[in-house]
């Protein structure tokens, strides 16, 4: 696992793993295209941080199968993407090859072994036909929450911001060898580690500030300050973090908290403006699916009315459909 570890996604968190697993001794390649397939050949992988600015070289290619069999991938792609990866990663992955899911929303594998009497569902929001799966077995899978902020300055060269932490787990909650090797590489890169007894609870937790913040966002335009500001927008992020939270509780994710706790958390961090507003900025996919289509689906499986985050997909899904972003 700490010799060859391919980046499936060099974007802002990617290229920040990427580069720090570079510097403790990985030998780093990346699956690029494009004008970041360009700079990576030209300059290598640059981080700006507090540590100053620095590049590393990596093995930059469009084509996974010039790359070859790895220890680890990384996946840090938006999830609207995660179809065309599943596609072509067959040649990075053999037998013992882990494959680390750091990306945000309720992902493929959520399920599996874990959810009770749901254990092993797929949830068709973020996985319709079951490519995914078939393409990345959840026994090579680890889950990767991460609490961090990153930013591109331009493709390739990646400004981090804030946060070094990492909250990795196996699906299964076991603490194998490999999860524990690969915390123990995590810590080595400087990364602050947690290993997970349920990684599916840090994903769900984080995901009930996501779930609101950033479709909200990216129907008005507003940073997080201004959202919050508004007592009508407000409540109704309220009410749908509460069907969340049943949701959860129904899965045996309990969340102690009070919609109004992560409010005032995310209000002392000023006005943040959330990656999906970004990207509607940008005029790219939006991962509504992974966000809040998955919740939808989870409250049908779980038996839980969701008419608040029904109706938080629904503007936001049309807002997307009429930008041509879903």
């Amino acid at each position: 696992m700490t010799q060859k570890v391919c980046i499936y996604g060099a974007g802002a968190i990617g290229g920040w793993i990427g580069v720090k697993l570079a510097a403790a001794g990985s030998q780093v390649s990346v699956v690029a295209r494009g004008a970041t397939l360009a700079a990576l050949r030209q300059h290598g992988l640059r981080l700006i941080d507090s540590q100053g600015d620095r590049a590393v070289p990596v093995h930059a290619s469009a084509d996974p199968a010039e790359l070859g069999v790895q220890d680890m991938v990384v996946i840090a792609v938006k999830a609207p993407a995660l179809a065309d990866v599943a596609r072509a990663i067959g040649p990075l992955l053999g037998p013992g090859t882990v494959v680390l899911t750091a990306m945000n929303g309720v992902p493929w594998w959520f399920l599996d072994g874990f959810g009770g009497a749901l254990a092993g569902t797929r949830l068709k929001a973020v996985d319709p036909d079951g490519a995914i799966a078939q393409a990345i077995a959840s026994r090579q899978v680890v889950g990767c929450v991460v609490h961090a902020s990153s930013s591109l300055d331009a493709p390739g060269v990646v400004r981090h911001h804030l946060g070094q932490r990492l909250i990795v787990g196996e699906p299964s909650g076991e603490k194998t060898p490999r999860v524990r090797a690969l915390v123990a590489l995590l810590e080595q890169a400087g990364f602050e580690t947690t290993l997970s007894e349920r990684i599916q609870h840090d994903t769900w937790f984080k995901l009930w500030g996501n779930l609101t913040m950033n479709p909200i966002s990216a129907i008005t335009g507003a940073d997080s300050q201004r959202i919050l500001a508004d007592p009508l927008v407000r409540g109704f992020m309220s009410r749908v973090m509460l069907e969340a939270r049943e949701i959860g509780a129904r899965l045996g994710i309990v969340i102690a908290q009070e919609p109004e706790d992560r409010h005032q958390v995310t209000a002392k961090l000023g006005p943040i403006k959330t990656s999906m507003l970004q990207d509607v900025e940008a005029g790219k996919p939006l991962e509504l699916d992974a966000l809040v289509t998955a919740v939808c689906e989870l409250g049908q499986l779980t038996g839980v009315a969701t008419p608040f985050t029904d109706a938080l997909l629904g503007l936001s899904r049309l807002q997307a459909q009429v930008r041509g972003l879903y």
